[in-house]
């Protein structure tokens, strides 16, 4: 491990790992073949928390009749090799059913780590989240390019190796960002132009997070940072233990029905150009407000379960407040409405069975981290890498060869 990042609760030793060794990572060592025999349990230390996600196990059935249909178009026997993984997500294409969650203002995000994220999710071509207060805490970037945290400077990192007709940048806004114009500065700025341009530009409305649901985004500052930010944050010395530092907090925002009905439709009305995306976090009536948003227009709806990492948040919540990712699923029915979730993804299985259960892409947020924490140019790519093979091989072993034919029929239990 050569990195400074710690993510407890998470499988972090097992990511960075993916993250040296890439898609040779998804079988056993090498060096275990023809001395060792495998078999359930033995090769990974689970998570410390598990979910009904986890506890799921992936079915294939004996007969298959979609391997026929594969077999007769190849005029072979079809491989893994043949499953596609490639989807529309959001209203941008993705070669792979993933996408890089939120990357805020938070002291994590804000180092050089933002960057190599970012550099690494362009060169993929996935789709990235630019996550809350990263104006309203950082800056934005116009006048100080040389700024390494700003927001602009994460859109010049992911263009610099955005592959054409791939990927899109997705930026989210909360009650400070609205105060601070943040979507409007976006929309003009001509840095962000190609993506407008091309059709690579979303806006996301957030509502809520997974692991502090119904609380606004939170961070820690030192005695000489929270008097700069004090006429836009909440702070509180609750923290403070002589040092000066203060809990800094984000507005929640506050919603209705109608108040999200208007703000989807103010967003496509004012930004016609951009893709419109909504945030929610895991609430008892989550399936109602995803559709709420879904016809008022938005383009995804992203479901973050309350397994979902943060930066900082009260640990009464991390264990204790919000439904778990499973649940959402079960109780959204996206139809033709493109659903995206994220909590605890790092591996293949886990994305293959929260597409099973109806997202149309998931994303990784704590796992890309410590993945560009272990190696900044490569990291990111190398865990993806896993990923994709994961998933191809999953796909192929259930007798279908696109990802999104993925349903609950390949899951025990079908439903949770």
């Amino acid at each position: 491990m050569t990195g400074a990042l710690r993510a407890p609760g998470f499988p972090e030793q097992e990511v960075r790992a993916r993250a040296r060794e890439g898609a040779g990572r998804v079988f056993p060592p090498p060096e275990s073949y023809g001395n060792s025999v495998w078999g359930a349990g033995a090769h990974v230390t689970p998570p410390v928390a598990s979910d009904a996600i986890d506890d799921m196990r992936i079915v294939p059935p004996v007969f298959m009749p979609r391997r026929l249909e594969a077999l007769i178009e190849l005029g072979r026997e079809p491989l893994y090799t043949d499953v596609a993984l490639d989807t529309d997500l959001g209203g941008f294409r993705s070669p792979l059913p993933l996408f890089v969650t939120a990357l805020g203002s938070t002291q994590v995000a804000s180092a050089t780590l933002g960057s190599a994220v970012s550099r690494q999710a362009g060169r993929l071509g996935l789709p990235m989240v630019i996550g809350e207060n990263v104006v309203p805490a950082i800056g934005f970037g116009r006048t100080d390019p040389d700024l390494d945290v700003s927001l602009l400077t994460r859109v010049r990192a992911y263009l610099k190796e955005l592959p054409d007709g791939r990927g899109g940048v997705v930026v989210q806004q909360s009650t400070e960002d609205a105060d601070a114009e943040v979507w409007n500065l976006v929309y003009s700025d001509p840095t962000v132009g190609p993506l407008l341009e091309s059709g690579r530009l979303a806006f996301e409305l957030k509502l809520g997070q997974g692991a502090k649901p119904g609380l606004g985004g939170m961070t820690l500052l030192d005695a000489s940072s929270a008097p700069a930010v004090a006429d836009r944050f909440a702070i509180d010395a609750v923290l403070d233990d002589g040092s000066g530092r203060a809990l800094r907090s984000a507005s929640p925002g506050t919603f209705t029905e109608e108040i999200l009905r208007q703000q989807v439709r103010l967003m496509r009305n004012n930004y016609p150009r951009a893709r419109t995306w909504v945030k929610l976090h895991p609430g008892r009536d989550v399936a109602h407000a995803a559709q709420v948003a879904w016809a008022a227009g938005a383009d995804a709806v992203t479901v973050d379960g309350a397994e979902g990492g943060t930066g900082w948040a009260p640990l009464a919540f991390l264990d204790h407040v919000g439904l778990p990712l499973a649940e959402c699923l079960a109780k959204i029915s996206a139809g033709p409405g493109c659903l995206l979730a994220s909590g605890r993804m790092w591996e293949g299985g886990r994305a293959a069975k929260s597409l099973a259960l109806g997202a149309r892409a998931v994303g990784l947020g704590r796992a890309a981290f410590l993945a560009a924490d272990e190696c900044p140019d490569e990291g990111l790519v190398r865990l993806v890498e896993c990923i994709a093979l994961e998933l191809r091989l999953i796909t192929s072993a259930v007798g279908k060869y696109h990802a999104d034919q993925l349903a609950a029929e390949d899951l025990w239990p079908a439903s949770v």
